[in-house]
């Protein structure tokens, strides 16, 4: 064995006892303090510039109507209104149906939560991923 091959092969020793000494299941997250002053400053811009209160972000809505109808859509969303006062609820047109969306959930597993309430008044309900507005 020359000098080099050896040299080499303390160097592979070395690198490999280095990789197998490391923990498993835990990450050290070293960042710059700026990082979370920049976040709040997005969130800022972010902000409806007419009320100066809601962000809009990636989430889900529950789908409570679908159909042809625009007399029916609203129809629906009043007495969505009228049951669930808390919650929010949009139409939307994609031709040829609206559709009426309800709530601004952050995760699936609220709007699966409250699918379930919804369950007892709507026969036909989806989850769906879209944009919503947090207040």
């Amino acid at each position: 064995m020359n000098w080099k091959s050896f040299i080499g092969f303390i160097f592979l020793i070395i690198c490999i006892h280095s990789v197998s000494a490391q923990e498993r299941g835990k990450v050290l997250v070293i960042k710059d303090p700026q990082i979370d002053s920049l976040i709040a400053k997005r969130l800022e811009l972010s902000k409806d510039s007419r009320s100066g209160s809601s962000i809009s972000v990636s989430g889900f809505r529950v789908q409570i109507f679908s159909g042809l109808e625009r007399q029916q859509a609203y129809a629906e969303q009043s007495k969505f209104k009228i049951r669930f006062p808390a919650h929010s609820s949009y139409i939307s047109y994609v031709q040829p149906n609206y559709r009426v969306r309800v709530g601004d959930f952050r995760t699936r597993l609220e709007a699966e939560k409250f699918m379930n309430e919804l369950k007892r008044y709507y026969s036909s309900l989806f989850i769906f991923s879209e944009m919503i507005i947090l207040r």
